[in-house]
């Protein structure tokens, strides 16, 4: 799921991307399933994974390519063939795109041209997330394995080892990397000589997501906490709990110097106090009841909000929920 302006773009195991407008139309007090504007078609297998800015949008797939669109006409500009399985995640940043596979290699692609500039190889199972500045690339796979790579000359400056079970989540401030794993852990390295400073223990399960500001990591945990974190000094400051605490895994989380949206599977999206741990008020409660309620993914603007909602054994249609919020997440 991305947003950028006022547009949203969600892939699909339909194989398809859709284009939709974030424009609500104050409908159902102030909320409204979002309007389809273009349906992007060429794939062959489930989108797993895009990046969206200004009017291009990146999709990896199932189908082992990844493609270059132009969100407005829906033109697909290029297919990037190279890996030979499932394009599990990517990272953009200016004219260059990083992806990583379940066939254990990354890929540095110019989105211009659509070459493929460099291929770093070393993971011995699938890349599951990917961060690039621009300088440094940093991968997270399944091998339990964190590396740390200069794309330029295709070699890896580090491997960061530590974790006990798969690398899922990953974030990097161009000093600081932070890892997320299957073994309930979270990793603090420092990018130039790869050692570990902080190893954050808490959490009871998987670290779905994480977002990192400012030396201040929220992480959000399928054992329904979220953590907030100073990543210098390896103290956890909050842990958003409390009787207004989410019932079940938690699926997807931002914040800002103020404030931390979370949603969760158990159909919630809830706004929180960054610096009291406080909870606010909850900003969607889906419906409970059949199969249940899902908000699966949320992309916060200044003025909006997204929510990807569905039902938790998949027999309802994900839909896109858009909604006009008064809290200023500049």
């Amino acid at each position: 799921l991305q947003f950028c302006g006022n547009q949203i773009v969600s892939g699909s195991d339909d194989n398809t991307l859709k284009v939709r407008s974030a424009v609500t139309g104050k409908i159902n007090h102030l909320k409204c399933f979002s309007k389809c504007l273009r349906t992007l078609v060429g794939h062959t297998g489930g989108v797993w994974s895009s990046q969206m800015r200004d009017n291009i949008i990146i999709s990896g797939s199932t189908d082992r390519t990844l493609k270059v669109w132009n969100a407005e006409t829906g033109e697909c500009i290029h297919t990037l063939y190279g890996h030979t399985s499932t394009v599990r995640c990517m990272h953009l940043h200016e004219k260059r795109v990083v992806s990583g596979s379940r066939d254990a290699t990354l890929r540095v692609w110019d989105i211009e041209t659509g070459q493929c500039l460099h291929v770093l190889m070393g993971h011995v199972a699938a890349v599951r997330c990917v961060q690039y500045d621009g300088r440094r690339v940093v991968s997270g796979a399944y091998d339990f394995m964190v590396k740390v790579w200069d794309p330029e000359t295709e070699t890896c400056l580090h491997t960061l080892q530590g974790h006990t079970n798969r690398v899922y989540s990953l974030q990097f401030d161009g000093i600081h990397v932070v890892s997320g794993s299957l073994d309930t852990s979270i990793r603090v390295w420092d990018v130039e000589t790869g050692n570990c400073i902080h190893t954050l223990t808490g959490h009871q399960s998987l670290t779905s997501g994480m977002e990192l500001k400012d030396n201040i990591l929220v992480s959000g945990n399928a054992d329904s906490t979220v953590k907030i974190w100073d990543i210098k000094t390896g103290q956890c400051l909050q842990t958003l709990q409390g009787p207004n605490k989410h019932q079940s895994a938690v699926t997807c989380l931002q914040f800002n110097k103020n404030f931390v949206i979370t949603s969760s599977d158990d159909g919630t999206v809830k706004l929180w106090d960054l610096k009291t741990g406080e909870f606010i008020r909850n900003l969607v409660t889906l419906e409970s009841g059949g199969s249940g309620g899902v908000v699966w993914r949320i992309r916060a603007s200044n003025t909006k909000l997204v929510c990807a909602v569905g039902s938790r054994n998949g027999t309802e249609e994900t839909k896109l929920l858009v909604l006009d919020f008064d809290v200023d997440m500049k």
